[in-house]
Protein backbone atom coordinates (compact mmCIF):
# COMPACT_ATOMS: atom_id res chain seq x y z
CA UNK A 1 0.00 0.00 0.00
CA UNK A 2 1.49 3.54 -1.08
CA UNK A 3 2.38 5.41 2.16
CA UNK A 4 0.02 8.48 0.07
CA UNK A 5 -2.48 7.48 -1.16
CA UNK A 6 -3.14 10.56 -3.90
CA UNK A 7 -0.39 11.98 -5.35
CA UNK A 8 -2.42 13.85 -8.08
CA UNK A 9 -2.86 17.21 -7.85
CA UNK A 10 -0.64 20.04 -6.42
CA UNK A 11 2.28 19.43 -4.44
CA UNK A 12 4.34 23.07 -3.15
CA UNK A 13 7.90 22.32 -3.10
CA UNK A 14 8.00 24.63 0.38
CA UNK A 15 10.37 27.87 0.13
CA UNK A 16 11.94 28.09 4.03
CA UNK A 17 12.22 31.08 5.69
CA UNK A 18 15.00 32.35 7.69
CA UNK A 19 15.92 35.01 10.21
CA UNK A 20 17.68 37.95 9.48
CA UNK A 21 20.75 35.82 10.36
CA UNK A 22 20.02 33.02 8.11
CA UNK A 23 18.38 30.51 11.16
CA UNK A 24 15.53 28.56 9.61
CA UNK A 25 12.51 30.33 10.66
CA UNK A 26 10.30 27.62 12.71
CA UNK A 27 7.37 29.79 13.09
CA UNK A 28 7.15 30.93 9.84
CA UNK A 29 7.98 28.12 8.13
CA UNK A 30 4.91 25.93 9.79
CA UNK A 31 2.71 29.30 9.04
CA UNK A 32 4.02 28.89 5.44
CA UNK A 33 3.52 24.98 5.65
CA UNK A 34 -0.38 25.73 7.28
CA UNK A 35 -1.26 27.77 4.57
CA UNK A 36 -0.28 25.80 1.73
CA UNK A 37 -2.28 23.12 3.17
CA UNK A 38 -5.42 24.97 3.83
CA UNK A 39 -5.50 25.15 -0.61
CA UNK A 40 -8.49 22.77 -1.73
CA UNK A 41 -6.27 20.90 -4.15
CA UNK A 42 -2.92 21.16 -2.67
CA UNK A 43 -2.57 17.19 -1.93
CA UNK A 44 1.00 17.33 0.45
CA UNK A 45 3.88 19.37 0.72
CA UNK A 46 7.83 18.87 0.16
CA UNK A 47 10.24 19.30 2.28
CA UNK A 48 14.11 20.04 1.60
CA UNK A 49 14.26 21.13 -2.45
CA UNK A 50 16.03 23.23 -4.42
CA UNK A 51 13.23 26.14 -3.96
CA UNK A 52 13.46 25.52 0.32
CA UNK A 53 17.36 26.21 -0.19
CA UNK A 54 18.06 22.51 0.25
CA UNK A 55 22.33 22.96 -0.31
CA UNK A 56 22.13 25.85 2.20
CA UNK A 57 21.19 23.05 4.69
CA UNK A 58 23.04 20.69 7.22
CA UNK A 59 21.85 16.97 7.25
CA UNK A 60 20.32 17.80 10.58
CA UNK A 61 18.49 21.29 9.53
CA UNK A 62 17.17 19.27 6.71
CA UNK A 63 15.23 16.58 8.95
CA UNK A 64 14.44 20.19 11.29
CA UNK A 65 12.85 21.71 8.30
CA UNK A 66 10.87 18.18 7.78
CA UNK A 67 10.32 17.96 11.36
CA UNK A 68 8.45 21.51 11.74
CA UNK A 69 6.19 20.93 8.42
CA UNK A 70 5.44 17.62 9.14
CA UNK A 71 4.75 18.19 12.88
CA UNK A 72 2.46 21.68 11.60
CA UNK A 73 0.36 19.23 8.60
CA UNK A 74 0.05 16.31 11.44
CA UNK A 75 -3.10 14.54 10.62
CA UNK A 76 -4.22 17.22 7.87
CA UNK A 77 -1.63 16.70 5.05
CA UNK A 78 1.41 14.19 4.16
CA UNK A 79 4.84 15.55 3.88
CA UNK A 80 8.09 14.78 1.43
CA UNK A 81 11.12 14.98 1.74
CA UNK A 82 13.93 15.41 -0.69
CA UNK A 83 16.53 13.41 -0.65
CA UNK A 84 20.09 15.51 -2.13
CA UNK A 85 22.82 12.92 -1.48
CA UNK A 86 25.74 11.68 -3.59
CA UNK A 87 26.52 8.30 -2.07
CA UNK A 88 24.75 5.02 -0.62
CA UNK A 89 25.75 5.64 2.53
CA UNK A 90 25.04 9.14 3.46
CA UNK A 91 21.22 8.76 1.13
CA UNK A 92 20.47 5.96 3.71
CA UNK A 93 21.02 7.95 6.65
CA UNK A 94 19.64 11.19 5.22
CA UNK A 95 16.51 8.55 4.71
CA UNK A 96 16.06 7.42 7.58
CA UNK A 97 16.03 10.86 9.44
CA UNK A 98 13.43 12.22 7.21
CA UNK A 99 11.46 9.31 7.98
CA UNK A 100 11.76 10.11 11.65
CA UNK A 101 11.05 13.43 11.40
CA UNK A 102 8.08 12.69 9.59
CA UNK A 103 8.22 12.60 5.89
CA UNK A 104 5.93 9.44 4.74
CA UNK A 105 7.79 9.74 1.17
CA UNK A 106 11.20 10.72 -0.30
CA UNK A 107 11.92 13.11 -3.38
CA UNK A 108 15.20 10.86 -4.94
CA UNK A 109 17.47 13.64 -6.62
CA UNK A 110 19.96 12.01 -8.79
CA UNK A 111 23.45 12.39 -7.13
CA UNK A 112 25.04 15.67 -8.23
CA UNK A 113 28.24 14.25 -8.68
CA UNK A 114 26.27 12.49 -11.91
CA UNK A 115 25.94 15.86 -13.14
CA UNK A 116 29.44 15.72 -13.83
CA UNK A 117 30.42 12.04 -14.56
CA UNK A 118 27.66 10.41 -15.60
CA UNK A 119 25.54 6.90 -14.48
CA UNK A 120 25.01 3.92 -15.26
CA UNK A 121 21.15 2.43 -15.05
CA UNK A 122 22.69 -0.27 -12.96
CA UNK A 123 23.97 3.43 -10.43
CA UNK A 124 20.64 4.70 -10.35
CA UNK A 125 18.91 1.42 -9.68
CA UNK A 126 20.94 0.75 -6.82
CA UNK A 127 20.47 4.07 -5.42
CA UNK A 128 17.26 3.68 -5.07
CA UNK A 129 17.04 0.39 -3.95
CA UNK A 130 19.44 2.15 -0.91
CA UNK A 131 16.99 4.15 -0.38
CA UNK A 132 14.17 2.11 -0.22
CA UNK A 133 16.06 -0.55 2.52
CA UNK A 134 16.79 2.57 4.25
CA UNK A 135 13.02 3.42 5.13
CA UNK A 136 10.82 1.02 3.96
CA UNK A 137 7.76 2.47 4.78
CA UNK A 138 8.28 5.31 2.97
CA UNK A 139 7.51 6.35 -0.74
CA UNK A 140 9.73 7.43 -3.43
CA UNK A 141 9.48 9.97 -5.82
CA UNK A 142 11.67 9.89 -8.53
CA UNK A 143 12.97 13.01 -9.63
CA UNK A 144 13.78 13.59 -13.24
CA UNK A 145 16.48 16.12 -13.91
CA UNK A 146 16.65 17.93 -17.65
CA UNK A 147 17.34 16.14 -21.14
CA UNK A 148 20.30 18.37 -21.20
CA UNK A 149 22.39 17.27 -18.22
CA UNK A 150 24.52 13.78 -17.86
CA UNK A 151 22.11 13.10 -14.76
CA UNK A 152 19.24 12.72 -17.38
CA UNK A 153 17.66 9.47 -16.90
CA UNK A 154 16.73 7.40 -20.43
CA UNK A 155 13.05 6.51 -21.23
CA UNK A 156 14.43 2.86 -20.54
CA UNK A 157 15.05 3.90 -17.00
CA UNK A 158 12.41 5.88 -16.12
CA UNK A 159 10.26 2.40 -17.26
CA UNK A 160 12.05 0.29 -15.04
CA UNK A 161 11.70 2.25 -12.21
CA UNK A 162 7.79 2.36 -12.64
CA UNK A 163 7.77 -1.32 -12.47
CA UNK A 164 9.62 -0.80 -8.56
CA UNK A 165 6.63 -1.40 -6.35
CA UNK A 166 7.66 0.92 -3.64
CA UNK A 167 8.08 3.74 -6.31
CA UNK A 168 4.62 5.72 -6.28
CA UNK A 169 5.21 9.23 -8.45
CA UNK A 170 7.82 10.89 -10.74
CA UNK A 171 8.61 14.73 -10.79
CA UNK A 172 9.42 15.27 -14.00
CA UNK A 173 11.13 18.26 -15.43
CA UNK A 174 13.14 17.36 -18.96
CA UNK A 175 13.03 20.67 -20.55
CA UNK A 176 12.60 18.81 -23.46
CA UNK A 177 9.79 18.68 -24.81
CA UNK A 178 9.89 15.58 -27.48
CA UNK A 179 11.96 13.71 -24.63
CA UNK A 180 9.22 14.89 -21.92
CA UNK A 181 5.87 12.98 -24.58
CA UNK A 182 7.97 9.77 -24.75
CA UNK A 183 8.68 9.64 -21.51
CA UNK A 184 5.74 10.18 -20.17
CA UNK A 185 4.41 7.13 -22.62
CA UNK A 186 7.45 5.13 -21.15
CA UNK A 187 6.47 5.53 -17.46
CA UNK A 188 2.07 4.86 -18.42
CA UNK A 189 3.24 1.66 -20.24
CA UNK A 190 5.27 0.25 -18.00
CA UNK A 191 2.71 1.21 -14.79
CA UNK A 192 -0.03 3.27 -15.65
CA UNK A 193 -0.84 3.81 -11.80
CA UNK A 194 2.45 5.67 -10.88
CA UNK A 195 1.95 9.01 -10.77
CA UNK A 196 3.63 11.54 -13.12
CA UNK A 197 3.89 15.39 -12.02
CA UNK A 198 5.45 18.11 -14.10
CA UNK A 199 7.97 20.06 -12.55
CA UNK A 200 8.13 22.79 -15.59
CA UNK A 201 7.96 26.20 -13.34
CA UNK A 202 8.35 27.79 -16.13
CA UNK A 203 5.89 26.71 -18.54
CA UNK A 204 3.40 25.04 -16.31
CA UNK A 205 0.67 25.13 -19.00
CA UNK A 206 2.45 23.76 -21.60
CA UNK A 207 3.69 20.77 -19.30
CA UNK A 208 0.38 20.55 -18.12
CA UNK A 209 -1.69 19.18 -21.05
CA UNK A 210 0.78 16.23 -21.83
CA UNK A 211 -1.48 13.88 -19.81
CA UNK A 212 0.23 14.41 -16.31
CA UNK A 213 -1.67 14.01 -13.06
CA UNK A 214 -0.23 17.16 -11.53
CA UNK A 215 2.54 19.64 -10.34
CA UNK A 216 5.35 19.26 -7.77
CA UNK A 217 6.71 22.33 -8.03
CA UNK A 218 8.68 25.09 -5.70
CA UNK A 219 6.34 28.04 -7.48
CA UNK A 220 3.46 26.60 -5.89
CA UNK A 221 4.51 27.85 -2.89
CA UNK A 222 4.29 31.51 -3.76
CA UNK A 223 0.81 30.95 -5.98
CA UNK A 224 -0.90 28.07 -4.68
CA UNK A 225 -4.04 29.34 -5.94
CA UNK A 226 -3.17 30.15 -9.64
CA UNK A 227 -1.57 26.89 -10.15
CA UNK A 228 -4.76 25.01 -8.82
CA UNK A 229 -6.85 27.04 -10.85
CA UNK A 230 -4.55 26.22 -14.01
CA UNK A 231 -4.62 22.62 -13.38
CA UNK A 232 -8.38 22.65 -12.62
CA UNK A 233 -8.95 23.68 -16.23
CA UNK A 234 -6.87 22.06 -17.69
CA UNK A 235 -8.60 18.67 -16.10
CA UNK A 236 -11.43 20.27 -17.13
CA UNK A 237 -10.76 20.47 -20.97
CA UNK A 238 -11.23 24.37 -20.85
CA UNK A 239 -8.60 25.83 -22.90
CA UNK A 240 -9.71 29.16 -22.69
CA UNK A 241 -9.64 29.44 -18.74
CA UNK A 242 -6.20 27.90 -18.60
CA UNK A 243 -4.70 30.40 -20.99
CA UNK A 244 -6.40 33.07 -19.32
CA UNK A 245 -5.18 31.81 -15.91
CA UNK A 246 -1.57 31.07 -17.71
CA UNK A 247 -1.51 34.77 -18.47
CA UNK A 248 -1.77 36.34 -15.02
CA UNK A 249 0.92 33.73 -14.12
CA UNK A 250 3.26 34.67 -17.02
CA UNK A 251 4.38 38.32 -15.66
CA UNK A 252 5.25 36.18 -12.80
CA UNK A 253 7.26 33.35 -14.18
CA UNK A 254 8.71 36.05 -16.00
CA UNK A 255 10.05 38.01 -12.84
CA UNK A 256 10.99 35.26 -10.96
CA UNK A 257 12.54 33.01 -13.52
CA UNK A 258 13.55 35.10 -16.22
CA UNK A 259 14.23 33.89 -19.41
CA UNK A 260 15.83 30.46 -17.95
CA UNK A 261 15.25 27.85 -15.29
CA UNK A 262 14.93 27.74 -11.86
CA UNK A 263 18.45 28.78 -10.20
CA UNK A 264 19.30 30.33 -6.90
CA UNK A 265 18.69 32.86 -7.56
CA UNK A 266 15.38 32.83 -8.93
CA UNK A 267 14.56 31.03 -5.60
CA UNK A 268 15.49 34.59 -4.18
CA UNK A 269 13.21 36.27 -6.32
CA UNK A 270 10.57 34.30 -5.82
CA UNK A 271 10.80 34.82 -1.43
CA UNK A 272 10.64 38.58 -2.63
CA UNK A 273 7.63 38.03 -4.44
CA UNK A 274 6.00 35.93 -1.67
CA UNK A 275 7.04 38.78 0.71
CA UNK A 276 5.39 41.71 -1.42
CA UNK A 277 2.27 39.24 -1.52
CA UNK A 278 2.03 38.76 2.08
CA UNK A 279 3.26 35.15 2.01
CA UNK A 280 6.09 35.59 4.09
CA UNK A 281 7.76 38.53 6.44
CA UNK A 282 11.44 38.06 5.44
CA UNK A 283 12.50 37.43 2.72
CA UNK A 284 16.39 36.37 3.29
CA UNK A 285 17.92 34.07 1.55
CA UNK A 286 21.44 32.17 2.67
CA UNK A 287 24.60 33.37 1.65
CA UNK A 288 26.09 32.46 -1.33
CA UNK A 289 22.44 33.22 -2.77
CA UNK A 290 21.85 36.72 -3.62
CA UNK A 291 18.69 39.09 -3.07
CA UNK A 292 16.82 40.18 -5.43
CA UNK A 293 18.16 43.99 -6.67
CA UNK A 294 16.45 46.85 -6.92
CA UNK A 295 15.07 46.21 -10.56
CA UNK A 296 14.64 42.82 -9.77
CA UNK A 297 12.29 43.55 -6.96
CA UNK A 298 10.43 46.35 -9.22
CA UNK A 299 9.63 44.09 -11.66
CA UNK A 300 8.11 41.37 -9.03
CA UNK A 301 6.15 44.70 -8.00
CA UNK A 302 4.29 44.81 -10.85
CA UNK A 303 3.73 40.95 -11.55
CA UNK A 304 2.19 40.60 -8.05
CA UNK A 305 0.34 43.49 -8.56
CA UNK A 306 -1.23 42.68 -11.68
CA UNK A 307 -1.78 39.29 -10.47
CA UNK A 308 -3.55 40.98 -8.12
CA UNK A 309 -1.57 39.83 -4.55
CA UNK A 310 0.27 42.86 -3.49
CA UNK A 311 0.31 43.57 -0.27
CA UNK A 312 2.97 45.57 0.33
Amino acid sequence: MPAIANYRGIIPAISCPFTPDHRIDEPALSKLASWLAGHDGVVAIMTNGHTGEVFSLTPAERAEVTRIVADELKGRMPVISSIVCEGLADAAEHARAAVEAGAVALDVMPPHHWLRFGFTSGHALQYFEAIHKAAPNADLVCHVYPAWTRASYSSQLLADLAKLPYLQAFKVGQRDMNKYARDIQAIREADASKAILTCHDEYLLASMVQGVDGALVGFATFIPQLIIDLWNAVKAGDLKKAMEVQAIITPLKDAVYGGGEPTGEAHARMKGGMYLAGVIDDATVRPPTEAPNAKEVEALRAAVKQAGLLKR
